[in-house]
């Protein structure tokens, strides 16, 4: 049962989640660009700068399951502020920091933080509106996680290049601060009044699973996927993840009670492939920016503001495609719109492998870039309406929990499978260079050839996250195409006779005015 609450105007509502949500995914790409200042001013080995981005991400990926489930105990309002406010506090905490062991504690701080704030958000937003206008809003939401996400390396550049790296996360405060207010006054409390049990076994699985296969992957490349401390080897641990998952599954199967990821959810046709699809743009996002970033960088030898520069198309298109396919998905259903926008998605990335040449031209880059944009803003918002569309509210969370880890796991995934096979095709290429060990390229002679060794590799590289695309489109055609608008008409319940089986499973939408 939902708390009584006072009517708002959810359009306002969504503001302050907007905020906390693009802190969360700029601050996956803005610590990049300032690599270079952290090691000079924190006298830092390259190894303890990996720490500082791989800290973040095992902070966020872990707990999201376990945070959704939570909003849907405490109150998703109450999950978001208390995210809100650690995310600020360790953002200034990494602003302080004077030595590399200090700043990545601090990351770790912040990753906690975030994935406090990622389900809710969500959650947030499919409760917060009507049925008729969840994809509307959702494109909206979409599209601050586009632009987030392409902003951060222009605004690290420029913050990098004009008041030093502590501004990278100092920025984070004051429109972390103004977002915690508007979360105070803006954002009401619809709390859900649920069981009092909590899977504290399914907790303990989950969270040591997660955590080691996500170390395992997001840290194999630095250990030559070899020994990590005597005995204990990368693969060990990966297996140990794997098995501790397997157990958690199994108990979720016999909790009977309350488990933390209800298995039910996954009895409905559009969740299950809605998850699969968000595993793989998970796993394309990040799978393609290291060869991206790695081509601008040290093929066109842009400086990481140039480079930053010409992402903006990406997130000018990312940014304007979100709104506009969730509206869509509103009015016909976001099957045909996800699947529109994963194969665009993908043709994108094709553009930018075909242009990348050495001395290629950046309108031709920047038109590649503008179509990938508007692929991956196309196919984010859509994607997570048809996740939710048939999500009772009491679940939200623990859907929101599922879609997001399941999502951060393809990030993790993407971004090890890149690194490795960059590495391979670097060495393939460009045989006996010492590029893969992270070497800048000297100027020299030899210069242009290793200029058009390392484009090809890069452009190899990025047929991976095409085909694990063309995989999520397969996903896309196994959901539903019509919109699944719950009504409790004599109209709408004959529109909604062909899910009678998944209203009895417990996962069935829920009416306008459960929300």
């Amino acid at each position: 049962m939902t708390t009584p609450e006072k009517q708002v105007n959810p359009w306002v509502a969504l503001v302050p989640v907007c905020v906390g949500f693009f802190l969360i995914m700029m601050d996956m790409t803005i610590v990049n660009v300032a690599i270079p200042s952290m090691l000079a001013d924190l006298d830092a080995d390259l190894n303890q700068m990996a720490w500082v981005n791989s800290v973040y991400l095992l902070t966020y990926a872990v707990p999201l399951l376990v945070s959704g489930r939570l909003g849907d105990r405490l109150g998703r309002k109450q999950m978001f502020q208390a995210g809100m406010v650690v995310f600020t506090a360790a953002s200034l905490w990494c602003g302080a920091a004077g030595s590399a062991e200090m700043l990545i504690v601090a990351r770790a701080a912040q990753g906690f933080g975030a994935a406090m704030m990622a389900p809710q958000t969500m959650a947030l937003v499919t409760t917060l509106f009507p049925p008729h206008r969840i994809g509307a809003a959702l494109g909206v939401w979409g599209a601050v996680a586009g632009l987030a996400s392409a902003v951060g390396p222009l605004l690290g550049g420029f913050l990098v290049g004009s008041h030093g790296w502590e501004w990278i996360f100092l920025v984070n405060v004051p429109v972390g601060l103004a977002g915690l207010v508007m979360t105070v006054f803006l954002l009401p409390d619809n709390r859900q009044r649920v069981g009092r049990r909590f899977d504290a076994l399914g907790t303990v699985l989950s969270g040591l699973g997660l955590l080691t296969l996500v170390f395992g992957l997001q840290n194999g490349q630095h250990y030559a996927w070899g020994s990590v401390a005597g005995p204990v080897t990368v693969p060990v641990i990966l297996a140990a993840g794997v098995l501790l998952l397997i157990a958690f599954v199994v108990w979720q199967r016999r909790n009977t009670r309350e488990p933390l990821m209800p298995l039910r959810l996954f009895r409905q046709r559009n969740f299950s492939a809605a998850v699969v699809a968000a595993t793989c743009v998970g796993f394309a996002v990040t799978g393609m920016s290291l060869p991206i970033m790695l081509y601008l960088q040290s093929v066109m030898e842009l400086s990481p503001q140039q480079a930053g520069a010409l992402m903006l198309p990406a997130a000018v298109a990312s940014g304007a495609a979100g709104p506009f396919a969730g509206m869509l998905s509103d009015r016909f259903g976001g099957k045909w719109v996800v699947l529109g926008g994963f194969l665009v998605f993908a043709l994108g990335l094709v553009m930018i492998a075909a242009a990348m040449e050495s001395g290629a031209s950046t309108w031709c880059l920047g038109l590649a870039l503008f179509v990938m944009g508007l692929g991956s803003g196309a196919s984010f918002a859509p994607l997570a309406h048809v996740a939710t569309s048939g999500v009772r509210p009491e679940l939200m969370g623990a859907a929101s929990g599922i879609y997001n880890q399941l999502r951060q796991v393809g990030c993790v995934v993407g971004s090890a499978a890149g690194g490795v096979l960059l590495q391979m095709r670097i060495a393939a290429e460009l045989p006996g260079s010492e590029t893969s060990a992270g070497s800048e390229l000297a100027p020299s002679e030899a210069a242009p050839a290793l200029h058009g060794g390392l484009a090809d590799a890069v452009g190899s590289v990025l047929l991976l996250p095409v085909a694990v695309l063309l995989l999520g489109s397969a996903a896309c055609l196994v959901m539903r195409s019509r919109p699944r608008v719950a009504d409790t008409s004599a109209a709408g319940a004959t529109t909604a006779s062909t899910d009678e089986a998944e209203a009895r499973t417990g996962t069935a939408e829920p009416s306008a005015g459960g929300r």
